[in-house]
């Protein structure tokens, strides 16, 4: 079992609920991410509705095993449409999953069972079926007329319930 760095706790008190987003410090926003991948998957825009979709191909620099970006620091300059999250912009970004963690503290939810700060485990955003991981193909795999065929419902699940 992989460890979770124990920021979790000052005085009692998880630091995600007691700070905004704004006030986090970079560890502990970067400590917020699940690892779940689904920010770092290839969304697709209807050009008649506007409609955003997901489809199952990841970034190029998103490893599909572990689910991190293999280029963190430099992912913007390799990849320039890669989104930025930042406290201001986490509310107002329409395709950001309902269980990403940043999406969840900023609209109040707190994070949910599988996270692993709460869990103390990182198997279970994989077991909760949160995690991209094993589902996903790479954007440089598919051909230009292919994408459609590549559309997929999945990162809309939200299992909000723990089990029993």
């Amino acid at each position: 079992m992989t460890q979770i760095v124990d920021l979790n706790k000052a005085n009692g008190v998880n630091f995600w609920e007691e700070k905004s987003l704004e006030e986090m410090s970079d560890k502990e926003w970067e400590a917020l991410c699940d690892g779940c991948g689904r920010c770092c998957l290839v969304k697709l825009e209807d050009e008649d509705t506007g409609q955003i979709v997901n489809s199952e191909a990841h970034c190029k620099l998103l490893d599909p095993k572990t689910c991190r970006c293999v280029d963190y620091a430099n992912r913007q300059e390799i990849v320039p449409d890669c989104v930025k999250l930042d406290a201001k912009n986490v509310s107002q970004i329409a395709w950001m999953p309902a269980t990403c963690a940043y999406r969840r503290i900023a609209d109040g939810k707190g994070l949910a069972w599988w996270h692993p700060l709460i869990s103390g485990d990182p198997q279970t955003v994989v077991d909760a079926g949160i995690s991209v991981s094993g589902r996903v193909v790479c954007e440089t795999s598919i051909a230009d007329e292919d994408w459609e065929k590549h559309i997929v419902g999945w990162p809309d699940f939200d299992p909000s319930e723990e089990p029993e």
